[in-house]
């Protein structure tokens, strides 16, 4: 049974907005108050947060799909629908968050870092908020935007300071068992370590983290044994400690051939040249094992390596080895260029930037493109002639008829809005756009309009009957 996974595909989704309400206010004696739709609520996001007690990606293993809760319509009265509940996804610290063609999203390190995965859709104006001096009744309101769908590939990297990198049953769970009070599984036969484990080490005024990575075999990198599956784990390490086996059983290995095919699958991989790099000749607590020690060490010193001789089974050698190496971590901690505080970047807008384009396709079409007129599509009920002219409205003060004007197109072309897979298309007509033309003043009704004053009231009455009057006086009979 899989304990442990680093990584995983996961397809997440936002909540939807909930729609706006068209309603009218009625009351005795007042049946036609004004309009009350309230708007709908936000959809809920996706977020990924880092949380310190999660340490394997193995939940979204088994349960790749999430959904956030979506927003409540509104209601009559100005009652506003309720947001949706954001869906907070806890992933370990160290975890990388890519899309399906590998591109980097977001690195999550530190604790409460987050990112939003999928983004909320916004709730539908009601026609209470779509009123105004030139409409004062609207008949519609806006629909709930779709909440954004993502496919997202999730990777844990380790964080830690250290990471031990040698063949199978070189002694590097041993090693990390005997420096830190992790406890991870030990045995005499190949690949008994299947996960990457931590250790925390304290060395005088230091502590690190130190990890074991699973085994690596030659042509690990192009994925062999375990080696290409947890090769990731050693790219956030500071510090690469080499573990050579001094006690192998095997006839065509000894310690200088495992550090030069372990060498080859690191520069393989990439990335990690400028690691700082250790040598431990482990197990010299077996006299062969001594031995091939002292044989090897002139060698590797001559390469420009440190060499610690140790053995995890009998403690021998281990207060050096880990003041070294809280040595090397605290220098590769004081060479981090210091975290800048929070920026603000400002992004304005060019002064030509219409926030939308027409192109005219191969096939005729001319599609518009653009974050506003694809989202008032989206907000668009077409089943109300209002709403439709409304978002006619729209388009036409956002100069969207001009450039379709300027790209040749004319009376009868078809039009796109939107992207090829989930477009608004319709035959195009200039006088569609100005709105008027089509539905007249829309969302006007003179039952809203505010009464005159009495006074008012009788000075166009007295104004009516005295042009009767005038014409009266005027007319001449017909004589004949």
């Amino acid at each position: 049974m899989t304990t442990f996974v680093d990584r995983v595909e996961l397809h997440v989704a936002a909540g939807s907005g909930g729609h706006g309400c068209a309603s009218v206010h009625r009351e005795k004696f007042k049946p036609l108050g004004g309009p009350d739709g309230g708007n709908g609520g936000r959809g809920g996001d996706v977020i990924l947060t880092v949380d310190q007690s999660v340490t394997t990606l193995l939940d979204y293993h088994h349960s790749p799909h999430r959904k956030a809760t979506n927003g409540k319509p509104g209601e009559g009265g100005n009652r506003s629908g309720k947001d949706g509940q954001d869906l907070v996804l806890p992933v370990p610290d160290g975890t990388v968050v890519l899309d399906k063609a590998g591109n980097v999203l977001a690195d999550l390190v530190g604790h409460g870092t987050s990112y939003v995965a999928a983004q909320g859709g916004r709730g539908g104006l009601g026609n209470a908020a779509l009123a105004s001096a030139r409409r004062k009744a609207p008949g519609f309101a806006l629909l709930g935007e779709p909440g954004d769908l993502q496919d997202i590939v999730l990777e844990l990297k380790t964080v830690a300071d250290v990471a031990l990198v040698g063949y199978p049953s070189a002694g590097k769970s041993s090693l990390i068992s005997v420096l830190s009070a992790a406890k991870p599984k030990i045995a005499d036969y190949p690949f008994t370590t299947l996960v990457p484990n931590l250790g925390v080490v304290t060395a005088g005024s230091t502590v690190y983290t130190i990890a074991d990575v699973p085994g690596l075999i030659p042509g690990a990198s192009q994925g062999r044994g375990l080696g290409l599956e947890f090769l990731r784990h050693v790219e956030r390490c500071s510090v690469l400690v080499h573990v050579l086996d001094t006690a192998t059983l095997e006839s065509d290995r000894d310690p200088v051939s495992d550090l030069d095919v372990i060498e080859a699958e690191l520069r393989e991989y990439g990335g990690l040249d400028n690691r700082p790099r250790i040598v431990v000749l482990n197990k010299i607590d077996v006299p062969d094992g001594k031995d091939l020690a002292e044989m090897v060490r002139p060698d590797l010193e001559e390469r420009g390596y440190r060499v610690f001789e140790v053995s995890a089974v009998a403690h021998m050698g281990l207060k050096e080895l880990s003041f070294a190496l809280a040595d090397l971590v605290s220098r590769a901690r004081a060479a981090k260029p210091k975290e800048e505080a929070t920026r603000i970047v400002i992004r304005p807008k060019a002064v030509d930037d219409a926030g939308f384009t027409v192109v005219r396709e191969d096939d005729g079409l001319f599609r518009v493109r653009g974050e506003k007129p694809e989202r008032w599509v989206r907000q668009t009920d077409f089943n109300n002639d209002e709403a439709v002219g409304y978002l006619a409205d729209r388009l036409n003060r956002l100069g969207v008829e001009e450039e379709l004007m300027k790209a040749g197109a004319r009376a009868g072309d078809g039009v796109a809005i939107g992207p090829e897979e989930n477009a608004v298309v319709f035959d195009w007509e200039p006088t569609m756009m100005s709105g008027a033309e089509m539905l007249g003043r829309r969302g006007e009704d003179h039952r809203f309009e505010a009464p005159r004053p009495a006074a008012q009231r009788r000075r166009d009455r007295q104004a009516e009957r005295d042009e009767a009057q005038q014409e009266f006086d005027d007319f001449e009979p017909f004589e004949g």
